[in-house]
């Protein structure tokens, strides 16, 4: 009788909400600019030390960010902050409606593992996750260095004319600067109005995907269930000792050993 009601109702209830994920996007906005603002405070102290990693802090936080996240989504199946509000991640089947409602309910396990990230959309996710913000991070910071104060002083700056004898970098920085002043404007508006298109379509249930880049790779953001957290008990619990090995040393605050 339970399966027939949720399976009649239309209500899903491992999708999150919209404010779920703004929640989480959220909390994980906030890790780069405290831990950047920790080591500058760090710095102070020890200059000689970790001017180096501070001035590097993007590509360092990217390296980490891609190592961490990588763990989470092989383990977890989700992002080190998707994990905190019982998020996971999952491919989005090609069929129909891409729902599969009474697989769901009667095998949820079968469902899972064919849900589950692949590697290929493990590095996928993970592109979304590290590349892209790396990449917007480092755009709009050139932006505001070589393009706002040029946009601001109006077709009278020349500060960066092109000389006649330009080398081949000097010629690739010159249209870099022209990309950021002409180009880069448009597309970060057209990347706000994308995602707020798919927020409003998430939001009154006519998307899938509350992303438009979670639309490119195919995959969108669940809350786990029973199955998943089954799952990830089962691959966290220790091997079985194999027959006739010697039992494994003791710790001394064993309750076994004290007693």
């Amino acid at each position: 009788m339970e399966f027939m009601t949720n399976l009649q109702s239309g209500l899903d209830e491992q999708k999150p909400s919209l404010f779920e994920l703004l929640s989480e996007q959220q909390l994980g906005a906030l890790i780069p600019p405290s831990l950047r603002y920790l080591l500058a405070v760090a710095t102070h102290r020890y200059p000689r030390y970790l001017l180096r990693i501070l001035n590097s802090f993007d590509e360092l936080y990217a390296f980490l960010s891609l190592v961490v996240e990588r763990h989470y989504l092989r383990t977890y199946g989700g992002g080190f902050t998707e994990n905190f509000y019982g998020l996971k991640r999952e491919r989005v089947l090609l069929i129909k409606g891409g729902e599969i409602p009474r697989a769901a309910l009667g095998a949820p396990d079968q469902v899972r593992e064919t849900l589950k990230l692949r590697n290929s959309d493990i590095w996928k996710n993970l592109a979304v996750m590290v590349a892209l913000p790396y990449t917007k991070r480092k755009l709009d910071e050139h932006y505001d260095i070589h393009a706002a104060s040029a946009n601001v002083l109006g077709p009278s700056f020349r500060g960066d004319a092109l000389p006649d004898d330009a080398t081949y970098r000097q010629n690739i920085f010159h249209y870099y600067k022209w990309f950021l002043r002409k180009v880069y404007p448009s597309v970060n508006a057209a990347y706000y109005f994308a995602l707020l298109a798919f927020n409003l379509a998430y939001l009154f249930d006519t998307a899938k995907y509350h992303n438009p880049f979670f639309w490119l790779i195919g995959t969108r953001i669940r809350r786990m269930n029973q199955a998943d957290h089954k799952a990830i008990a089962a691959a966290a619990a220790p091997a079985p000792p194999r027959p006739g090995a010697p039992p494994a040393p003791q710790s001394l605050l064993s309750p076994r050993t004290l007693t």
